[in-house]
């Protein structure tokens, strides 16, 4: 009885061997079947993963353009530019950018007198948008800020507001 046991269990285990090295060569062979025309559409969008599309990051956003015919134009950090190489790439007309929910172009604000400099705002901006030191108060660069509203929520203190584009 005891070695018909130790022998199923050598059986079973050289068999999940050989099915794991089979496995692993053929993951290292075979590529990962990925769709050349999301890459190109991603390549074109500006990975801030700021979700201001509606979509969790630039790679869902750039499968939802190709795949299910989403509109180019979702993309507020892109801007105009982003939205002129989408379509001459896809031969889809231009349109301009999109503002979210209907709101008008809000940049991130910091009320520097109730920073406390503790960084979660630069931590989380995708666009490197905010400066500062830790411990010190920081303030954002409004050229740079796509408005993504990433920051407001991650500041523990609410010292940063959304306020209209000028």
């Amino acid at each position: 009885m005891g070695s018909a046991v130790i022998t199923a269990v050598l059986t079973i285990s050289v068999i999940a061997l050989a099915a794991g090295l089979v496995l692993a060569f053929v993951s290292r062979r075979l590529p990962a079947a990925t769709d050349a025309a999301v890459d190109r559409v991603n390549e074109l969008l500006p990975q801030t993963q700021c979700a201001q599309c509606g979509f969790p990051g630039c790679r869902p956003y750039a499968e939802a353009i190709v795949n299910d015919g989403a509109d180019i134009n979702l993309c507020p950090p892109g801007g105009d530019a982003t939205v002129q190489r989408l379509a001459r790439l896809l031969g889809r007309e231009a349109q301009p950018v999109a503002v979210a929910s209907g709101s008008p172009a809000a940049l991130a604000k910091i009320d520097e007198s109730l920073c406390i400099g503790c960084t979660h705002c630069r931590e989380v901006c995708p666009v490197d948008a905010i400066v500062g030191a830790q411990q010190l108060m920081h303030t954002v660069i409004a050229s740079e800020c796509t408005g993504c509203e990433l920051c407001v929520e991650r500041c523990p203190v609410d010292c940063i507001f959304m306020s209209e584009a000028a």
